[in-house]
This record gives structure tokens, C-alpha cells and sequence, in this order.
């Protein structure tokens, strides 16, 4: 698989990450570890060299399955952790079952610090590749968080340092103390919101982006429909986008992109990747599975050349459709573009 580097960091990674939350987390109960184990080291032999994770995936089943899968291998990949959230009694704050009894967040320096330790133990190694913050703490400036990170990295501890949902004012007084090497946050033809400043703001800094959910947490890939339901163990039960209403109303971009799929002779799922690729080069999507068959079909995307009259297709026809319903709870929504 072709790499790409994230902005102007230097962090070289493959075109395609692995969005690994999955397999611990949110979409159900946790997975076999064989099987996942398995998945993983699938994903390097294809290519993958990204691989994203945090602590409150489980909270730290996550993290314990890609220590233990890449111990041995560890120089062959570039492992993305995150920061930011109280976990209580073992309960992850997100999620389905996600319970608070204050604010879910906590950004403190010594908690930083602490979360990097106990990361760095479960995740077999003497370094994280890139550090999140997985959710701004409107509690404690940007400033002490990012010089936090730099004394990390300093220390040898943390190669490079991210935001995720961030604002483009927090983004900027971030990468003055300590410069960001990636922004993450939701981005595909379904969620265009980073376009309008974020995108602007991390090309002009030199900021990479690596955008979750790019397939939409599967209703892109045309596999789910107004009849698909879930159980309350899965993430998207809560979402608004993903009641039946929200789902027959959304099918339109499913079939802009089939409709394109299906002239190539490839999925629309690989269609909504490439488009994703075709942005920008300092883009990285990280599209996430638990599946062997789903994971060489997303990979495949990597090589799908998209051309100019293609693109121009997906955007005229994206332009006549709405996206309907938010894509978090008001809750959850709070937490994003702080």
C-alpha cells in the first residue's frame, strides 16, 4: 500500500489506518482475541502500517489486544493512542453503557501523564507514535495540554501529538506550543462539516487529518437499511442518524455511490474511501472492522483511481442531498468542536 505523510510532521504512514475500536468496543461485545489478533496481523501483511486505538476502548481491552498482537513487530507500525477521559470503576464514559457521574473529561497534565504511563505498559512499548486528545476539556487550557504533550515528547515517550474534534481556534493555540501532527474527526460524503474551516485551517498549518467513521460506521458500505436494527450494546442504537426514519431518509448517498460502484466493478464502500484519498494527500482515513473479507475489500480502495469526471459526479449528485438527523446525541454533540 502507498504511504502518505501527515502534514508537515514527518509521520509517514500507510495510505489506509485501522480503526481498531471495534474489536474491544461500542459495536457490540468484545471480539474473539485470536480472531482479532488475527485481523491485525492481516492488515500489516496488506499493507496497513496505521493503527488506532485508546484507552477507553473496553477501557483498555483495546489497547492490551494491539500490545500484545504487535509485540515483536512493533518497528513495522505506527500505533495512535488517545488521552482526555475519566474512566470509572472499570466503565468506559462512552460508548453505549457510557456513565458519568461528573464531567466525563479530564485533560489535567498528571493525568496526561498517567494515561501515557498505563498506554505505554498495556501497549507492550517504549513509545507512542501519536497521542490524541480525544476530546477538548473546555476545564484546562490547550496550552497546559499541548505543553504537557511536549514535555512527553521530550522525555522520549511520545513521538507526536494530536487533537480530535477540535476547533480551529484550539487547533491554532495548540500548534503554537507544541505542533500538531494530525487532527481526527468524523469525516466522510455522509459528515462534510470539517470542509468548511477545519480542512482550510489544517492545510495552511500543515496539519494531516485523519478522519474516523469514513464509511459512515458502515451505512455507506449499503449493508444496513431502515430495517437493520441493533442492539443496546451497540454505539449506534443512541446515534440519530441511525433510527429507521434517519436511515430511509439517508439512503441517497448510499445510492450516488453505488450507482458509481457498480460501472467500476467495485463496492460503494471503496468508492466513499477513494473519495476520501482523492481530497487531499495528507488525508488518512482510518475505516475500522473486525471482518477478513471487509478488511481486503476496504484495503482495496487504496488502488481505486477516481477520476476527475468521477469526482465531479459525486459532487453534483452529493449537492442535491441533505444528510439528515445530527450524528451524535446532544450530549455527545457538546463534547465536539470545542
Amino acid at each position: 500500500m502507498n504511504k502518505r505523510i501527515l502534514g508537515k510532521s514527518g509521520l509517514e504512514v500507510s495510505a489506509l489506518g485501522l480503526g481498531c475500536m471495534g474489536m474491544s468496543f461500542a459495536y457490540g461485545s468484545p471480539k474473539d482475541k485470536k480472531e482479532m489478533i488475527s485481523v491485525l496481523h492481516a492488515a500489516l501483511d496488506q499493507g496497513v502500517t496505521f493503527f488506532d486505538t485508546a484507552e477507553v476502548y473496553g477501557p483498555y481491552l483495546n489497547e492490551e489486544l494491539l500490545g500484545e498482537a504487535f509485540e515483536g513487530r512493533r518497528a513495522q507500525v505506527v500505533i495512535a493512542t488517545k488521552f482526555g477521559f475519566n474512566i470509572e470503576n472499570g466503565r468506559s464514559p462512552i460508548g453505549p453503557t457510557g456513565r458519568s457521574a461528573g464531567s466525563p473529561l479530564n485533560s489535567r497534565p498528571e493525568h496526561i501523564r498517567a494515561v501515557a504511563e498505563a498506554s505505554l505498559k498495556r501497549l507492550r512499548t517504549d513509545h507512542i507514535d501519536l497521542f490524541y486528545q480525544h476530546r477538548v476539556d473546555s476545564e484546562v487550557p490547550i496550552e497546559d495540554v499541548a505543553g504537557t504533550v511536549k514535555e512527553l515528547i521530550a522525555e522520549g515517550k511520545v513521538k507526536h501529538f494530536g487533537l480530535s474534534e477540535a476547533s480551529a481556534e484550539t487547533i491554532r493555540r495548540a500548534h503554537t506550543v507544541q505542533p500538531v501532527a494530525a487532527l481526527q474527526s468524523e469525516y466522510s460524503l455522509w459528515s462534510r462539516s470539517p470542509e468548511e474551516v477545519i480542512i482550510p485551517t489544517l492545510e495552511e498549518l500543515g496539519i494531516g487529518f485523519v478522519p474516523y467513521s469514513p464509511l459512515g460506521r458502515g451505512f455507506l458500505t449499503g449493508k444496513i437499511d431502515e430495517t437493520t436494527t441493533f442492539g443496546s450494546d451497540d454505539f449506534r442504537s443512541q446515534l440519530p442518524r441511525f433510527t429507521p426514519e434517519a436511515l430511509k431518509a439517508n439512503r441517497d448517498f448510499v445510492e450516488l455511490l453505488a450507482s458509481l460502484a457498480e460501472r467500476k466493478g467495485i463496492t460503494p464502500g471503496q468508492v466513499a474511501l477513494a473519495w476520501l484519498l482523492a481530497q487531499k494527500p495528507w488525508i488518512v482515513p482510518i475505516p475500522g472492522t473486525t471482518d477478513p473479507q471487509r478488511l481486503r475489500e476496504n484495503n482495496g480502495a487504496a488502488e481505486v483511481e477516481l477520476s476527475t469526471a468521477d469526482l465531479v459526479e459525486i459532487e453534483s449528485g452529493a449537492a442535491k442531498i441533505q444528510a439528515y438527523g445530527e450524528r451524535y446525541s446532544e450530549a455527545q454533540q457538546r463534547l465536539t468542536n470545542r
